[in-house]
């Protein structure tokens, strides 16, 4: 139950947080739910997706394994199911109706992966395992939908530029999160010195997302 309780937490937590930043019209709870259990189920295609990758990855240095599984397998794959589920779920919905709403669906479906994701993990690795990514990893999936959901509430909204905008809503994600974990992934001894300067500037970067989309919501 405790190790159920350290999983979860940050995910209750930050979801509470970017439902409440919402600032004039909160979205129906029921499509909220949808969002968050459409991120738990797509964790099942994307393990199968991911050791398919795996299996087929390429003799590599220690880097090149690193960089490959960081952006192809992990990043690319994860944050490409998530951008699918919004595109089917939420993207012509009629509750889809200003930039930040962008945000808070992307952020749902991203927690609803990351609770899948971090269950296993702190189930198979422990407590301190839960504990680091409860400050680590989970918020940055949610951030990682931050920047998802950002560009996709943009786009709904400025229709001669939302070729461009989706595809940043797709790519930005990918980098955000290849960064991070190839850092991880890596252990080379220079990059890691570099990890808690970029998860700083993850939270910082989610957060004026989040103020620039608040602040310019009332009516879009």
């Amino acid at each position: 139950m405790n190790l159920i309780l350290v999983a979860l937490a940050p995910v209750v937590i930050i979801a509470l947080y970017v439902y409440f930043r919402d600032k004039y019209e909160k979205e129906p709870i029921r499509l909220l739910i949808k969002a968050l259990i459409a991120g738990c189920i797509i964790t099942v295609p994307v393990i199968f997706v991911e050791r398919y990758f795996t299996s087929v990855k390429p003799p590599l240095s220690q880097i090149g394994d690193a960089f490959y599984t960081a952006f192809l397998v992990a990043a690319f794959t994860e944050e490409v199911f998530k951008y699918l589920v919004f595109i089917i779920l939420i993207w012509q919905n009629k509750n889809f109706n200003k930039k930040f709403d962008g945000i808070v669906y992307a952020v749902f479906i991203s927690l609803g992966f990351a609770a899948v994701e971090n269950i296993m993990y702190v189930f198979n690795l422990g407590m301190n395992t839960g504990y680091i990514r409860a400050v680590v990893s989970v918020p940055g999936h949610a951030i990682f939908g931050i920047a998802m959901g950002y560009y996709f509430g943009l786009a709904k909204f400025y229709p001669s530029q939302r070729n461009l905008l989706l595809i940043r809503s797709f790519l930005y994600p990918i980098l955000l999160h290849g960064v991070f974990d190839f850092i991880l992934m890596s252990g080379h001894k220079i990059l890691l010195l570099g990890f808690i300067p970029f998860v700083i500037f993850l939270y910082i970067d989610g957060l004026k997302r989040m103020k620039n989309l608040s602040d310019r919501s009332i009516f879009r």
